[in-house]
C-alpha cells in the first residue's frame, strides 16, 4: 500500500501545473465552504441568541388561542392562576429548564402629559425575568439594573418611544389601560431605563413590575399570559418541546381540547424563516463543493489516463494485476483530495482566526452587529469527508478504465 502511495504522488509530481491547479479548485471549494458556514452560522446563533435571550425564551406556554389572537394581546385568554400553577409544576420537574417567567401582556396608552400614543407592556417578576432572558439587562440604552430589573411603580420603556416623546429616564408618565370588562384605569409610572431596539417581535415592548401591571388591570386574579422558558441548551429544543406537551397533555378545556400550548421560538418570530434560509444556502453551498471537486478531480485523472496509456499497457505487460493499477489511479484522486482538504482547511481556520482578531461589524436593522465566526469540529470533519468520498467517486471511472485496459491494444497506441 505504501509503494502505491509513493507511486502515486510521484504521478502527480510529474504533471505539477495541472496537480497544482486541481489542488487549488479543491483548496478554493473547501475555504469557501467552510468561512460561510462560519460566518452564516455565527450570524445566525448572534441574531437567534439575541431573539431568545432578550425576549421570547426557548419556550413559551400559553392558553389555547392566545397565539393565534396574540396581536390584540387578548385578555380573556390569560391562564388563569390554577392552569399558571400547573404548568410551572410541570416546568419545575423538567431537567432542561433553567428558568421561567410568567408575564402578563396589554396593550396601554402612554402619555408624557404633553402627547399620548400607544404602548405594548409586558407585567413580570423581575428576577425572574433576569433569569430567564439573561440578555435583557444589556439592552439598556439607558438606565441600569444594577439595583434590580424593574421597580414597583417603574417601567421600562422601549427607545422608539423615548426617542420620538424626547423622554429621560426619571421623567413622570401615565399609563391607561382597558381591563377585560371595559372599565378604563391610569396610573401614573417613573421612567426607570430605555430599552435599545433589538431585531424581532417583542423589540418595542415595554416592561412594568407584574403586580403593578395587575393593579392597572384591576385583576383580582393571579392570571398571566404567557410564561416563557429558558432551557439548558437550544440544541435540544424539539425534546424539550415535546416533554412539556406530554407533561400538560392532561389539562383539557371543557370542550376536551388541550387548555394549553406550548410554542417554540421558532413559531413565534418570523426570523425562523431567515434561519432556515441560512440553512438551506449552507446545504445548497456544500454542493457547489460536490461539483467542484467531482468535475476537476474526474478531469485530472480523465486527462492522466488517456496521457498514459502506453505507461499502462507497460505496466499490465510485466504482469502488474488489474486491481493494483486501480488502486494507483484511486490513490492519486484520494491524494489530490487530500492535500486539497487540508490545505484549505488550514487556510480557513487562519481565516477565521484572523476575523476573531480583527472582528468584522456592521449595521443589521439599526444594530451593530460584530461577527466572531467559528469553525465546528464536525463541520471540518464532515466537509473533509465530502471531498475525499467525492475525489475517490470522481477517481474512480478512470482508474476502473486504466485497470481493464488491453495491454496489447495500450501498446499500440500512438
Amino acid at each position: 500500500m505504501g509503494r502505491i502511495i509513493k507511486l502515486a504522488a510521484r504521478n502527480l509530481l510529474r504533471y505539477g501545473r495541472r496537480t497544482s491547479l486541481t489542488a487549488g479548485l479543491i483548496i478554493l471549494g473547501i475555504v469557501a465552504v467552510l468561512l460561510f458556514v462560519s460566518v452564516s452560522g455565527s450570524f445566525k446563533n448572534l441574531i437567534v441568541g439575541q431573539i431568545t435571550d432578550s425576549m421570547l425564551g426557548h419556550l413559551q406556554v400559553h392558553r389555547r388561542g392566545y397565539v393565534a389572537s396574540i396581536d390584540n394581546l387578548p385578555l380573556n385568554l390569560n391562564l388563569k392562576a390554577e392552569a399558571a400553577a400547573k404548568v410551572e409544576e410541570a416546568l419545575k420537574a423538567m431537567d432542561q429548564v433553567v428558568a421561567s417567567s410568567p408575564r402578563l401582556k396589554f396593550g396601554a396608552m402612554f402619555s408624557n402629559f404633553t402627547e399620548t400614543t400607544s404602548i405594548r407592556l409586558n407585567g413580570v417578576i423581575p428576577e425572574r425575568e433576569l433569569a430567564a432572558m439573561p440578555m435583557l439587562s444589556s439592552r439598556l440604552a439607558q438606565g441600569s439594573a444594577t439595583t434590580g430589573l424593574l421597580e414597583r411603580g417603574k417601567v421600562l420603556i422601549p427607545e422608539v418611544l423615548a426617542r420620538g416623546m424626547k423622554i429621560k429616564v426619571g421623567d413622570s408618565v401615565v399609563l391607561v389601560a382597558t381591563n377585560l370588562d371595559g372599565s378604563v384605569n391610569g396610573k401614573t409610572f417613573t421612567v426607570q431605563g430605555v430599552l435599545g431596539d433589538v431585531t424581532g417581535p417583542g423589540g418595542r415592548d415595554g416592561y412594568v413590575n407584574i403586580e403593578d401591571a395587575r393593579d392597572l388591570l384591576r385583576l383580582t386574579e393571579p392570571e398571566v399570559s404567557e410564561i416563557a422558558v429558558r432551557l439548558k441548551s437550544l440544541a435540544r429544543l424539539s425534546q424539550a418541546s415535546a416533554q412539556l406537551e406530554r407533561a400538560l397533555a392532561g389539562m383539557v378545556n371543557p370542550q376536551g381540547q388541550p387548555a394549553v400550548e406550548v410554542h417554540t421560538w421558532e413559531g413565534l418570530t418570523p426570523f425562523a424563516n431567515i434561519a432556515r434560509m441560512i440553512d438551506l444556502l449552507d446545504l445548497f453551498i456544500r454542493f457547489m463543493l460536490v461539483g467542484i471537486v467531482l468535475i476537476s478531480v474526474m478531469n485530472v485523472m480523465v486527462m492522466a489516463v488517456y496521457e498514459r496509456i502506453r505507461e499502462i499497457g507497460t505496466i499490465a505487460a510485466i504482469g502488474t494485476p488489474p486491481g493494483r493499477i486501480l488502486g494507483l489511479f484511486l490513490a492519486e484522486g484520494v491524494l489530490l483530495g487530500l492535500i486539497g482538504t487540508v490545505i484549505g482547511t488550514l487556510l480557513s481556520l487562519g481565516i477565521v482566526y484572523a476575523l476573531n482578531v480583527w472582528p468584522v461589524h456592521f449595521k443589521f436593522a439599526r444594530q451593530t452587529i460584530e461577527l466572531a465566526p467559528s469553525i465546528a469540529a464536525a463541520d471540518v470533519f464532515s466537509i473533509g469527508g465530502i471531498v475525499l468520498v467525492v475525489a475517490i467517486a470522481a477517481s474512480l471511472q478512470p482508474a476502473w478504465k486504466a485497470s481493464r485496459m488491453d495491454p496489447i491494444s495500450a501498446l499500440r497506441h500512438v
